[in-house]
């Protein structure tokens, strides 16, 4: 198995190294907050960008670009000064389920952890490891009035969900490799604390290499694939998910 594991990490550092390259991102969701220069522009919009990433790319990519629309382009000073006239035009707003109610909600919210708690970087940094600090996070999160269906938007690690959006969106805020592609502007996190956003893609890709066993895509697979991730580059384990999804969306490995 050492030498299998060992052919396995060789793969995956070729296909990282090919795929963790600004030739990729034209379509991919991060393209969205390469729209800014701002950090909490570029937080807020990878946010809300990571949070209607899935489905069909393209229909992502438009409908986050309809959003920012709607915030002028500018979703700091828009969600610092957002009132209920200003959330009026996301009524009709809608990216499969999630609607215009969850939208309202996800800008009041975002409005409180900027005014009332520091912003995103300190949502989110608020433990000592990844799986603690997203529960703290969505617990922040909906800590003010919320429509119950909205809870369903944010993932909860603690009832077993992989959160592949915020692990996503996590990578994007936290590694810094200087390729282009993630942006690096957290500091408060270290990439040897994240974990794979896992989605089918990933998650089909590392069952054909051995490196999940479970049938789900869960927390617990999510810790399997990461122990081995862990051992291949316990600095940036991360990076492998340019592989894995790669491997699996151009390649179908």
């Amino acid at each position: 198995m050492e030498l299998e594991l060992k052919e396995i990490k060789q793969l995956l550092e070729f296909k990282h190294d090919f795929y963790n390259r600004i030739e990729f991102i034209e379509e991919d969701p991060v393209s969205v907050p390469h729209l800014f220069s701002l950090k909490e522009d570029i937080e807020i919009s990878g946010f809300l960008t990571a949070t209607i990433s899935w489905g069909q790319r393209k229909t992502i990519l438009n409908n986050a670009k309809q959003l920012f629309k709607y915030m002028d382009f500018s979703p700091f000073e828009f969600i610092s000064g957002a009132g209920q006239d200003d959330l009026n035009r996301f009524k009709t707003f809608t990216h499969r389920t999630f609607n215009g109610t969850d939208c309202e909600f996800f800008i009041r919210s975002l409005k409180n952890i900027y005014v009332n708690h520091g912003g995103l970087e300190k949502a989110f940094s608020s433990a000592d490891d990844i799986k603690s600090c997203i529960i703290n996070f969505r617990n922040l999160f909906f800590s003010v009035p919320h429509p119950g269906r909205t809870q369903k938007h944010v993932a909860d690690p603690g009832a077993g969900a992989s959160a592949k959006r915020i692990n996503m969106f996590l990578r994007w805020m936290v590694r810094k490799d200087m390729r282009g592609v993630d942006f690096g502007i957290w500091d408060s996190l270290k990439p040897s604390m994240l974990y794979c956003p896992l989605d089918l893609h990933t998650g089909n890709v590392a069952r054909k290499l051995g490196l999940i066993r479970r049938k789900q895509n869960d927390w617990r697979a999510l810790e399997e694939l990461m122990f081995y991730l862990r051992q291949f580059d316990p600095e940036d384990p991360v990076k492998y998910d340019f592989a894995l999804f790669g491997l699996g969306i151009y390649e179908n490995f």
